[in-house]
């Protein structure tokens, strides 16, 4: 009987997988490691909702035989060392480049950031979910320079419709970088390799590592027929 290897993933930028991915992962590695969902606070008076599912919901068998793992926390205020590293990521314009080019064709990292298939509240109005998606997809919003300073004050305030695509942009960035941070810290500090099915943050993530000379053990699963 072959027994799975020594090495523990770490599975991001989600907190939950696909069935197939997670069969594949276990097959390979001892365990399987996954974050809660993350609800980033901007500001003391600014911050997201944060969904109680688990992947041990649906696998409490694995969970209790310790080849699932979960509960890693990347909710909250952010400290300034990951301030300074999301900022990084926001002025690297190789990094930048890669996220738009994923914005534009990857729907799996759209419905994460936006649901296009809602209308959106935009500044100070509602923009049908599409028409929005497409006014982002403009190349202006690539060249524009941002920081997380800049973000977090856009959420301070009641905001046009120009200004909000501004703000909704720039709040897809830092939650893009953030989770790609938190890989990087959980991964270090539990010595886990970071892992993913998503093609758009192994790139984000391997633009990252090259930049910040973090160790290279990116892994990508590819999805075929699920």
């Amino acid at each position: 009987m072959n027994r799975p290897r020594a090495p523990h993933a770490l599975f991001y930028p989600f907190h939950l997988c696909h069935q197939e991915t997670l069969a594949r992962l276990l097959a390979r590695f001892a365990t399987v490691h996954f974050r809660d969902f993350m609800a980033l606070q901007l500001t003391p008076m600014s911050g997201m909702t944060a969904f109680q599912d688990r992947m041990g919901m649906s696998f409490p068998d694995l969970v209790d035989s310790g080849r699932l793992v979960q509960g890693y926390d990347v909710s909250g205020p952010l400290s300034p060392t990951m301030a300074a590293a999301i900022d990084r990521d926001l002025r690297d314009p190789l990094w930048r480049a890669c996220f738009h080019q994923a914005l534009r064709r990857n729907r799996r990292l759209q419905r994460g950031l936006f649901e296009p298939s809602h209308s959106l509240r935009i500044g100070d109005s509602l923009v049908p979910g599409p028409a929005a998606l497409l006014h982002l997809m403009d190349d202006s919003f690539r060249q524009q320079a941002y920081a997380l300073d800049e973000v977090r004050a856009l959420s301070k305030r009641r905001l046009t419709l120009e200004e909000g695509y501004h703000y909704e942009y720039g709040l897809a960035l830092v939650k893009t970088a953030t989770s790609l941070v938190y890989t990087q810290t959980l991964a270090l500090a539990n010595q886990l390799q970071p892992v993913t099915d998503s093609p758009a943050h192994f790139s984000l993530y391997a633009q990252s590592c090259v930049r910040e000379n973090w160790p290279k053990t990116n892994l990508l699963v590819i999805r075929v027929g699920y």
